[in-house]
Formats: C-alpha cells, structure tokens, sequence
C-alpha cells in the first residue's frame, strides 16, 4: 500500500469516528438548540475528498444519526460512524446525551453540556470512548455565538492520547430559511477542524448544511474536505 494512502486511512479511521455527532451541532460541534420532547429528527452526513495530497487522500464518508428530545431541555442520539472508503469501515456506535441546563430568551444566554460514548464494533482499535463538553451560547439579534470546553479519552480525538481543548461556533441568520454558519476544535487532532459553510431550509421539514472542512495542522498539504449534511424533522 502506498504510505500516504497508510497515513490518510489511519487518520480518517480515528476522525471519522469522533468528528459526526448524534445531536444537533452547527457542523460539527454541538449547538444550543434542543429537540422538544417527542421531536425525531435524522440526518445524513456525507464528507468527501476528491483529490489525493500528501496530508491527506480522497476518500468518501456516510454517518447517519438521529436525535429525540426527552423534555426537560433534554436530547438524546445515536449515530452509526466508520462508514468510509477507501479502508476497512470502523463501525462504531455513538449514543449521546446533551442537557441545556440553562436558557434565557430576554439576556439571550444559554449554558449546556454533553456527553458521547464511543462504542466500537468492527475493525476497532480501542473498546470504548468517551467525549464530553460544557458550553455557553449567546444570542445579539440575529447572532448566536457559541464557546466551550471538551475533553476526549485516549483514541477517540487521537491514537492512545487524552485530548482537551476549545469547541466554539457562529451563526448568523440572513432569512428564516438560510444561515452562515461555522465551528471549530481547538487542536491539532482527529477533530481539529474550522468548518465554515452556510445551513438552509427547502421545507419546514428539510434542512441541509454545505460547509468546507480546514484542518488546523496540514491543511496547506491537502488536510481539507467537503462536508454535506440532510436533515429530516419526522414531527
């Protein structure tokens, strides 16, 4: 196998286990928002790759997941990750649980945090992970702006290291059916990316995101891809 081909593998192995969430995100780092109790909402994530460089080759990956609001500023998720070619997929089960402890529509303020369990299946390196957060989120008019705090046990964000960080995001609606949106993880890991890209509403069931993900370490080498996502609001 040729060694870049080795290196894009094992990197996107570790990535693409950690960097889709099952919750609602921004792009990639979860949002303020919380499903309503009883909501179901699924989404499609698709990242692709189409040219080989030497930081990192093409490649294609699909995530599904789904989210359910509990009540109580609750949701939980799952998503279905390690679905990538080339390469062998990592399958790996990802439950989630995030709880908006906090929100105040008049200061425009929230507080929330979360959890993940990483629960590997096929081809896996590691037996189980975990990513937490603790965030805050403000709104000015048509602005929100997000920043937090995550730490991630060994091999989730990186091959036998524990990784900790900043999580932050921006969002800014145009109209109520079109935003620019962007996130960003702090470090130079798996999950290390700035994405910006904007998120739209065809229908008031349907909601696609079209952003464009920049390593933080190797992005002038070719550390950089497409990210897609599809959105379903079932009720």
């Amino acid at each position: 196998m040729d060694m870049r081909y080795g290196i894009a593998i094992s990197i996107l192995i570790t990535a693409f286990s950690s960097l889709i969430f099952g919750q609602q995100t921004i792009f990639n780092v979860p949002s303020a928002d919380v499903m309503d109790k009883g909501k179901v909402y699924g989404e499609l994530d698709a990242s692709v790759k189409f040219n080989c460089e030497p930081e990192l080759c093409k490649f294609s990956s699909f995530v599904p997941r789904v989210v359910v609001g509990t009540g109580g500023n609750v949701e939980i998720g799952l998503n279905v990750n390690g679905n990538l070619q080339p390469g062998p997929d990592t399958t790996t089960l990802v439950p989630v649980i995030k709880w908006r402890f906090y929100h105040n529509e008049k200061n425009g303020w929230t507080l929330y945090g979360g959890s993940h369990l990483y629960i590997p299946i096929r081809n896996r390196s590691y037996n189980v992970g975990n990513y937490t957060y603790v965030a805050a989120a403000k709104a000015i008019k048509n602005t929100r702006l997000t920043a937090g705090a995550y730490v991630a046990s060994k091999n989730v964000f990186a091959q036998n290291a524990v990784r900790s960080g900043g999580q932050f995001g921006f969002e800014q609606t145009v109209s109520k059916n079109f935003c620019v949106i962007a996130d960003w993880f702090t470090g130079k890991h798996a999950a290390g990316y700035f994405t910006p890209g904007v998120s739209f509403k065809p229908t008031s069931k349907v909601t696609g995101y079209v952003g464009y993900s920049i390593g933080n370490s190797g992005a002038a080498r070719g550390n950089h891809y497409f990210l897609m996502e599809l959105g379903y609001n079932f009720n």
